[in-house]
Parts: structure tokens; sequence; C-alpha cells
């Protein structure tokens, strides 16, 4: 008898015949949402050896020297690994990339962003790889705020339109650099993957600092560098245009639910929640100072919008 693991991430229930330590369990009555299950992939067309590739009506990823991940519907990854890959390595695709095509066939909007939940409301800060999204979630942990999700936020919309968001992977993803800004020891963190050249390291999150069911959502700054600490409101196209760049793996988009049902998504959550670019210094020695600022900015945000509407909170500095 194959052993099946239960758990829970981005909202979805997941029955795994692969243990996922990466997510916390959780009980098996219900009906999954997501299967996920081990087998032998169909050979993808003859020449592509990576990407993401359509298959008898399923999506194939081909991951090089690690494995094949076949996505169906929406509610079915089927893993096969490469020979001696190490398990760590494989799931580090299953959990990113292979879900984020799962993502987007269920029409749901993935953000690269990680989120935190300040005082009963989610925030999002997105941004694209080396942004300084993980060490700015490392700095609200440390202040004592639950993580709600780490480089892939995913947001949904309740019966009035309002956007939420949903618990990520438990964990934070820190380069060894950012480790040592933070004072933390990497002696006794995992890789991340398994390999000579990486040096990014899991920090599991206890269930004390992980947020456990939807969260609705205030605000969304997109992180940028520069000569000094600002924060600017995005408005209209300008903060669409934001959200579809920053989507987790758009570059999928062509072959899963569709770019104009992404774009329509975008639009519909920037009408509702307001977008600012966040102009930081990159320098260790201001980020303790930098970060209040940031949290004292999401304080003062507005505590109320009308479901749907533009609302005040849009036109804040």
């Amino acid at each position: 008898m194959v052993c099946q693991f239960n758990y829970r991430v981005f909202g979805l229930r997941v029955r795994s015949e692969i243990e996922l330590p990466e997510l916390f369990p959780a009980a098996g009555a219900l009906a999954p949402d997501v299967t996920i299950e081990l087998g032998s992939i169909s050979v993808v067309t003859p020449g592509e050896d990576d990407g993401l590739n359509q298959v008898a009506g399923a999506l194939v990823l081909v991951i090089p020297e690690v494995g094949r991940y076949k996505i169906e519907n929406g509610d079915r990854i089927t893993v096969e690994s490469e020979p001696g890959v190490p398990a760590r390595n494989v799931r580090l695709f299953l959990l990113g990339s292979a879900f984020g095509v799962l993502l987007h066939q269920r029409g749901l909007l993935p953000l690269h962003a990680n989120a935190a939940e300040i005082d009963g409301r989610a925030v999002a800060f997105m941004g694209p790889s080396g942004a300084g999204k993980s060490t700015l979630a490392a700095w609200f942990h440390d202040a004592g705020f639950k993580v709600i999700a780490d480089d892939v936020c995913v947001v949904s919309f309740d019966l009035e339109g309002r956007p939420h968001t949903a618990p990520g992977l438990p964990r934070l993803r820190l380069w060894a650099e950012a480790l040592q800004l933070m004072g933390r020891d990497p002696q006794g963190l995992s890789r991340s993957f398994l390999s000579d050249e990486h040096e990014k390291f899991d920090v599991p999150l206890g269930a004390a600092f992980s947020a456990r069911s939807q969260t609705p959502l205030a605000a969304i700054y997109l992180l940028d560098r520069g000569g000094e600490f600002s924060i600017i409101p995005l408005r209209g196209i300008a903060a669409a245009e934001a959200v579809f760049a920053n989507t987790y793996r758009g570059e999928y988009l062509a072959k899963t639910s569709g770019q104009e049902q992404h774009w329509e998504s975008a639009v519909r959550l920037v009408r509702g929640t307001p977008v600012f670019r966040a102009i930081r210094q990159w320098d260790p020695t201001t980020l303790e100072e930098q970060c209040a600022r940031m949290l004292r900015h999401v304080r003062e945000l507005p505590r109320t919008r009308e479901p749907g509407g533009c609302g005040e909170a849009a036109d804040q500095p």
C-alpha cells in the first residue's frame, strides 16, 4: 500500500505520495484539492529537454538533472525524478515551479512576493529575486509578526470581491549574506538546493510564527533599490502592470490559464488594494530604520475600503 501524506498550502488541501517535510501536516478527512503521485512520464517532444511542454492534454515541466513534473487540470501532479537526485532538490521544484503551473491552471493569482500579517491584515512585498523580499519578511518575523508566504503569495477573492492571501510554505529562504545580516547562524540549516554553488538556506518557521488561515490583503509594496528611502503610490495601469510583471512564473501563463484572465485578475486586485513602490537603500546599517519606517507606513493605511472600489487607500503617500 502506498503511503499518503496530507498537507495544506496555498489554500489547497494536498494529498501526496511524497513526504513533504517543508509543509505542516493536515487532517485527511476531506477530499483533496490536489493529488501528488509518483509515476512514469511520457517522453517530451524530441529536442525539448527543459521548460514547460504540452503533452497529451497535460503540461510537463522538465528540469534538467532533477526530473519531470506532469501537471493536469489544476488538481494533479505526477513526479518522475532523475536517478540519484537528492529528494530535497525534487521537492524544491515540486513546491515551486510545478505548483506555479498548477496555480495558474486553477486561475489563481500567485505573486512573486513575501507576505506578513500585520495587525490582522496581510501586506505583500513583491519583486524579482534579490530584491530583498525574504530579508524584509525575516525582519517582520523577528519583530513578532506572522509570516504568511515566502516567495509565492497566492491571492484569491471572496464573494464580495475582496482579496485575501493564502498561507504558503512555512519557511524563509535566505542567502548566506542575509542570514549573517539578520544575526542567524547557517550551521544546522538545510541548503535550499543541494549543490556546491547554491548559498541559499531554508529557515523553518514554527506554527506560532506562520499564518494558518486566509488573511485580507491590505496593501502591496513593490521593492526597489535607490539612493534614498521613499514610498510612492502606484495607480491605475502602472499598478496593474507591476502586479502582472511580478506574477510568479508568469512565463507559464500562455500555456495555462491565459494572459487575458490573469490581466483581469491583476486589474481587479489593484482596484481595491493600494500598491506602492518602496525604494530602499541597499545598506545593511540602515536596515532596521528602513524596516521600521515601512511598518509605520503599513500601520497608517486606512482600515476600511469598499469592496471592489478604488477607495481612499489608493491615494495615500
